[in-house]
């Protein structure tokens, strides 16, 4: 299967300022899944439009393999796509949906007949082919569209928040299967979502999207353990990451309730440590342990998430003459009551630092 290739890929519509999509420079590797995540608004259906030949790119080139598709139309670039909708015809049945393009292709019946059976067979739609769109379930549904676009046997998937429109149990459910079907056919994805869960649990590699900018792509972990910069860092994780300012201390520490942090030495010796008057600490939920009263941060608790097999404390903290939001993944031990204090000390192995002034991760 072909990569499929941004090169500083731009597009403004009209009548705005700033570019929806803005020098993207984006690899989708052979055969990999590829997630674009980001907030509503960023340009992420925009670039997957650009690539599907439905927006017409400003600047910048656009590839599918080594063949140039900036200004070619969507027939001719062998891509299929899956939408949040479904995009289904209530009066064909689950087989005429699936084979509606072949037939629209002249393909010979008994052909399409095989391509619907065989992408019916892989995603358990067999028994359904004589039903209507209407009396099948939102999970079924969603599985149609997917074998529309397989039976095309097309040189990319291309799919636009294709699970946005399931109950939580469905959606767990199909993304696992999506995520494996991929794998098996082996079709180079570029799939787009605003779940950054979706994003972390379904892709080789995630590409993190803001305000048209392209601002980390890496494999989940990388970018959990690793973020470039305090909007991914901030972003990415559910919770989010805990991202405090502290002010750098005469001794060069930071000082986080009664805790002493020391800036490791790498960070210390870079020419911009010396500019700076404080550092942004990024600390995971689940990066705390408590300690005594007099040791850590007191934090108080607003309110207990339990959500069965983990429980997320909800809090404030009083830092540098402000209230800030804190939480945090409670261990063993009773769960605090709301209005309760606790003091807590970050695992200072697994800080994150980061520019108080750029944002950049140090």
């Amino acid at each position: 299967m072909p990569e499929l290739r941004f090169e500083k890929a731009t597009l403004t519509y009209p009548g705005n300022d700033r570019p929806a999509v803005d020098a993207l420079d984006l690899l989708v590797k052979d055969g990999e899944f590829l997630v674009l995540v980001g907030p509503s608004g960023c340009g992420k259906t925009t670039a997957l439009r650009m690539l599907a030949g439905l927006e017409e790119v400003d600047s910048g080139r656009i590839y599918i393999g080594e063949r140039d598709v900036t200004d070619l139309p969507p027939k001719a670039r062998n891509i299929a796509m899956v939408f949040q909708n479904y995009a289904l015809y209530p009066h064909m049945t689950v087989a005429q949906n699936m084979g509606f393009a072949l037939r629209i292709a002249h393909m010979p019946k008994e052909e399409i007949a095989q391509r619907v059976e065989r992408a019916a067979e892989m995603l358990d739609l067999t028994e359904y082919l004589k039903r209507r769109p209407a009396a099948l379930s939102g999970g079924q549904r969603q599985r149609v569209a997917m074998g529309r676009a397989i039976v095309r046997e097309p040189q990319a998937f291309l799919m636009d928040e294709p699970l946005s429109n399931l109950d939580a149990k469905l959606r767990v459910q199909t993304r696992t299967q999506i995520a494996e079907l991929q794998h098996r056919l082996g079709i180079t994805t570029l799939y787009v979502t605003h779940d950054q869960v979706e994003a972390m649990t379904m892709g080789d590699r995630v590409a993190v999207l803001r305000d048209g900018i392209l601002q980390q792509v890496d494999t989940p972990q990388e970018i959990y353990t690793a973020p470039v910069n305090t909007f991914v860092a901030g972003f990415v994780g559910s919770p989010p990451m805990n991202l405090l300012r502290l002010s750098i201390g005469t001794d060069r520490r930071l000082l986080l309730g009664k805790t002493s942090i020391r800036v490791p030495p790498s960070i210390e010796k870079a020419a911009e440590f010396a500019e700076l008057h404080s550092i942004i600490v990024g600390i995971r939920p689940e990066r705390w342990r408590p300690c005594g009263m007099e040791e850590g941060l007191n934090i108080r608790v607003l309110v207990v998430e339990e959500l069965g097999s983990d429980s997320y404390i909800h809090g404030t903290a009083e830092l540098e003459g402000e209230t800030v939001p804190i939480i945090v993944r409670h261990g063993d031990g009773p769960i605090p009551m709301k209005g309760a204090t606790i003091s807590l000390i970050p695992l200072q192995d697994e800080l994150h630092f980061f520019s108080a002034t750029t944002g950049e991760r140090l």
